[in-house]
């Protein structure tokens, strides 16, 4: 018993420590990014020594959830720590010439961080909205600074995607020349256009690495956002990175945002921040699999973006704090709308006085303990109120009251995966223990579990 008594006073004391001084924040979030793409998840051939030796230093998560399998709901999710039926933005993504945003009601996590002394800044994709005069522009919504492209890359004309002047690969028309080229905005002034894509993680870096010096060496609590382009289709990459893996132009792409990851760490190290500076990386949500080698995997999960199969909505997240967080692997479940919640009891602040969906990492990160998160709701980019969520996850069991198919090829292998396959209603629920089977492919009895 005094040993169990020592063991608690020790590890609330750490915390105590930990909360003495307000700690950094950066999120590191790629996009479309699946679960089976890192080396430390896994992948054979993908060159990732920055966030493998974040998985190794810091911990592991293999159970880690993104809010929507799409992503400006994703990204809504992840600012507000609500669903995205909460916040308005389902079930689609926003378009460059669409009107709305996130709406200003919502509080975004920067907004609260803000409230409590940060210095916020946001770098690379936002898909929030632009809006009238860019009303919906990060800067009316919580962040200090921003640079980056409002929107997906693939929203505009295609150019050149590899050092030195290599056309983008363009085997589906992926990037759509109906709209404007890509621009680059520094706060709410275009400073390039069109966005030099060979360039352009060079640019992010250079942003994101001069706030972290900055704020630094003004001993300010600072929360950075870094958002990559990266791995979206179409793929880029410049000099250093352009024919340095041998998975191809995807491999290229991830290598460039590890650099990028490496280049954010290195920089914390350097201004003697990185022991009081809370990092998590995860992505948006899975692959865009109708891209075949020009997109990621989703490792031993089903089916990829746009699908509420766990390989559209399980990514990879890696937690990363020297001293405070303990390395290793975690099977505990969490999610991005954990992060807002994790973050403000970090900084000492108070969530929104609306209804959220996120819970407090802490006990996984810090103790070893259970998650607080024992269940997850999974919405389509087709829910509307007439289906409402298409599953539900409680502690292992899944139950799937609908399906249909993702953002994928025709002649796909898994048919239940492709575009044409058109939504089915389960009654009763197709039921699914994923701790055993991840890749959903054998129901249980429901009549055994009701």
């Amino acid at each position: 018993m005094m040993e169990d008594f020592v063991k608690c006073l020790v590890s609330a004391l750490m915390l105590c420590t930990a909360w003495a001084k307000q700690p950094n924040v950066v999120i590191l979030f790629a996009d479309d990014l699946g679960y089976g793409d890192l080396a430390c998840y896994g992948h054979p051939t993908s060159l990732t020594p920055n966030l493998d030796r974040m998985s190794e230093e810091g911990l592991l998560f293999t159970q880690f959830y993104t809010a929507s399998p799409l992503c400006s709901p994703s990204r809504a999710a992840l600012m507000t720590s609500r669903y995205s039926p909460r916040s308005g933005v389902y079930p689609g993504v926003f378009a460059p010439n669409d009107v709305g945003g996130l709406p200003l009601n919502e509080t975004t996590m920067a907004e609260s961080l803000k409230s409590v002394g940060y210095s916020t800044a946001i770098v690379g994709k936002w898909h929030l909205g632009v809006g009238k005069d860019g009303m919906y522009l990060p800067t009316h919504q919580g962040f200090d600074y921003y640079m980056g492209i409002p929107y997906s890359h693939d929203m505009c004309m295609c150019d050149v995607c590899f050092y030195p002047d290599l056309k983008c690969s363009d085997p589906q028309n992926e990037c759509n020349h109906g709209y404007v080229p890509c621009p680059v905005f520094e706060n709410e002034k275009i400073i390039q256009q069109p966005a030099v894509k060979i360039n352009l993680t060079e640019m992010y870096i250079d942003a994101a690495t001069n706030f972290i010096k900055e704020k630094s060496e003004q001993s300010s609590p600072f929360f950075l956002y870094m958002a990559f382009q990266h791995t979206h289709k179409p793929q880029f990459s410049g000099k250093l990175a352009t024919n340095s893996c041998i998975r191809g132009e995807f491999g290229d792409a991830l290598a460039e945002l590890d650099w990028g990851v490496g280049q954010i760490l290195e920089e914390l190290e350097k201004d003697g921040v990185s022991d009081n500076t809370f990092v998590f990386f995860t992505s948006d949500n899975g692959p865009s699999l109708e891209f075949r080698t020009h997109a990621g995997v989703q490792g031993a999960l089903r089916c990829g973006k746009a699908s509420t199969w766990d390989g559209g909505v399980r990514v990879p997240g890696i937690a990363w704090w020297p001293g405070k967080i303990r390395h290793g692997r975690t099977q505990e479940l969490a999610a991005t709308l954990d992060l807002f919640p994790t973050v403000m009891k970090l900084a000492g602040g108070k969530m929104p006085s609306v209804i959220t969906d996120g819970v407090d990492m802490s006990p996984v990160l810090f103790e070893n303990k259970e998650s607080n998160r024992q269940n997850f709701v999974y919405y389509s980019q087709g829910s509307t109120p007439q289906t409402g969520l298409y599953a539900l996850r409680l502690r292992q069991y899944k139950a799937h009251l609908y399906t249909r198919g993702g953002l994928c090829r025709n002649d796909y292998p898994d048919e239940v995966c492709r575009a044409n396959y058109t939504l089915v209603a389960h009654s009763p629920p197709l039921l699914f223990n994923v701790d055993v089977d991840p890749s959903e492919l054998y129901p249980l009895d429901p009549t055994e579990y009701a």
